[in-house]
């Protein structure tokens, strides 16, 4: 750590309350601005330049700032181990090789953070799951590059690293400063894009008058404008987290009475502990999606036809669309979007063979991924178990009520259907008020202790509408909708939920139909074991056939 730096964040942090470490965050946010505007500035034609400017900043902000040397130390081991993987070792399992070892070794930090117990704290396991997405992405893209092009996806074609990078730009690409605590996390190849300043070429053919403008001759396009509104908005959610953090907080949960208010009071006080939460995680990821684009790493390309820029290549949450959410899969779908966007791509597909469509291992696989992947808090646990029920509950409420509220000629909304549209807004997210609340308490008695004191209506309203759904009542309501639609629309809905398949990619890890992909396991372990018996009464045919040729006794 530099000399005194460490001296104004104790001064501040005694004034308001804050933590050192978590005001020295901040800074590097805010600190990362003005670096990423010098970094733009670098010339186009100096990428190696850009690569020492990067991992420069970075060992000051790890070390100068924070004084996490072992941090550094954690870092490079992973950052060299799986570099050598991809570079010596060849064949099909390398990628899994270096998701072992990157898993592994983000477990033993996730474990010595948790027993030291002093969550306001920085330490490295923040950026190493970051640097975790980057590595196994990496390999998987590496081991793409070894591949014939006709045996990958066209997202796959568009990722695959045909050849190994130096080290000086993989060091450039592990370190990338603005997103190195918090994301969000790419891949190597807009990395690589980007420093070479390919990523801003003009399509053909583009009206001249559409291309957007930027400055002397640099090929990066101007991102001041999107870069500070951005920051203008991270910080608008960080004063609005300080604000309500003085209100509403763990320690109002957890009291040793028992708040004096009624279960409505209650559940609002738990809600509103939850969107503070959630305001910080808002505020941390738009002041690093805004200095990424200040760098030009955020750039997705322009409409042909209005020439307008878009810069969310690294857009991690959409704060409006989690706060409007009317299901499951609208909530998760805008929250943590690059860890979603890793966990279908290089997990929940990649496990599955070739040529199959993913089902119950897959789902599994990505499951266990993603819970390990954050730590090993129970509450962690006990939100992703009850997450994975609340979230199979709501589709079969989204796929047998809401036709009811849609015109059965041409799907158009009733006048009926805004009041469906405000229930299962409401539910939503009371639902995930409660089901989210373990994954900030982390223990299991503070989060039995806060479920108890709102009488546990998550976990009882859950089971009564599994419990509707697995009983008479669902076929009830398919006859129903039928007698409207007509006998001609026989089997509509079921042939439609079967036929989604978008909607069994798992978001966070929770399965998208666990009862589907459980039928399809139990059915290919019965395959399984027909075949076995087959080939047992085949090999037992031929031995008799033998034994008895030979004149020997069977």
């Amino acid at each position: 750590m530099l000399p005194y730096i460490n001296i104004p964040f104790q001064y501040v942090a005694g004034i308001i309350g804050a933590s050192p470490d978590e005001l020295k965050l901040i800074t590097s946010f805010l600190l990362s601005y003005p670096l990423a505007a010098l970094l733009k500035r670098v010339p186009d034609a100096k990428p190696a330049l850009k690569n020492l400017f990067i991992i420069g900043v970075s060992i000051f902000y790890l070390v100068g700032l924070f004084d996490l040397w072992d941090g550094c130390r954690t870092l490079a081991v992973s950052s060299i181990a799986v570099y050598c993987i991809a570079k010596n070792v060849q064949g099909p399992f390398m990628p899994w090789i270096g998701f072992v070892f990157c898993m592994l070794h983000l477990s033993v930090n996730q474990l010595a953070r948790q027993f030291a117990n002093s969550p306001s704290t920085v330490d490295i396991t923040g950026a190493q799951m970051i640097l975790v997405i980057k590595l196994t992405s990496f390999c998987w893209n590496v081991a793409d590059g070894r591949l014939p092009e006709k045996d990958l996806s066209a997202y796959q074609k568009e990722r695959a690293i045909k050849e190994l990078p130096s080290l000086l730009d993989f060091a450039g690409y592990i370190l990338f400063f603005p997103s190195l605590f918090a994301g969000p996390a790419f891949d190597y190849v807009d990395y690589k894009r980007w420093i070479e300043t390919t990523m801003f070429e003009v399509p053909p053919g583009t009206d001249p008058s559409k291309k957007p403008p930027t400055r002397k001759k640099r090929k990066i396009p101007r991102s001041g404008r999107p870069a500070s509104w951005k920051a203008a908005t991270g910080l608008f959610w960080i004063f609005l987290f300080l604000q309500l953090s003085g209100w509403y907080s763990k320690d109002l949960l957890l009291s040793e009475e028992a708040p004096p208010y009624g279960l409505l009071h209650r559940i609002w006080i738990l809600h509103m502990t939850i969107f503070t939460v959630r305001l910080k995680y808002y505020g941390v990821w738009a002041l690093t999606e805004g200095a990424c684009i200040l760098s030009g790493l955020g750039y997705k390309g322009i409409d042909p036809a209005t020439g307008k820029v878009s810069w969310d290549r690294l857009c991690n949450v959409n704060p409006w669309g989690v706060e409007t959410a009317q299901n499951s899969r609208a909530y998760l779908g805008n929250w943590n979007m690059n860890t979603n966007n890793w966990l279908r791509n290089y997990i929940y597909l990649r496990v599955t063979p070739r040529g199959k469509k993913p089902g119950f291992r897959a789902s599994m696989a990505t499951f266990v991924t993603s819970a390990f992947w954050h730590g090993f808090y129970p509450g962690y646990y006990l939100a992703f178990v009850l997450a994975s029920f609340v979230q199979t509950a709501a589709k079969n409420c989204r796929r047998y009520l809401r036709p009811f509220f849609l015109d059965p000629k041409t799907s158009n909304p009733t006048p009926n259907k805004i009041y469906y549209d405000i229930a299962s807004w409401f539910i939503t997210q009371a639902a995930f008020t409660f089901v989210t609340a373990p994954f900030i308490l982390l223990t299991l008695p503070d989060s039995l202790l806060v479920w108890t004191r709102v009488y546990f209506y998550g976990v009882i309203g859950t089971a009564a509408v599994t419990a509707f759904f697995s009983s008479p009542g669902k076929d009830l309501l398919i006859k129903k909708h039928l007698l409207r639609t007509g006998a001609a629309e026989d089997g509509k809905l079921e042939k439609a939920a079967s036929q989604d398949s978008e909607d069994k990619e798992p978001l966070l890890g929770l399965p998208g139909q666990p009862q589907e992909d459980l039928e399809e396991l139990v059915g290919e372990v019965r395959a399984e074991l027909e075949a076995r018996q087959r080939r047992g009464s085949l090999k037992t045919g031929l031995r008799d056939s033998v034994v008895g040729k030979a004149g020997m006794p069977a």
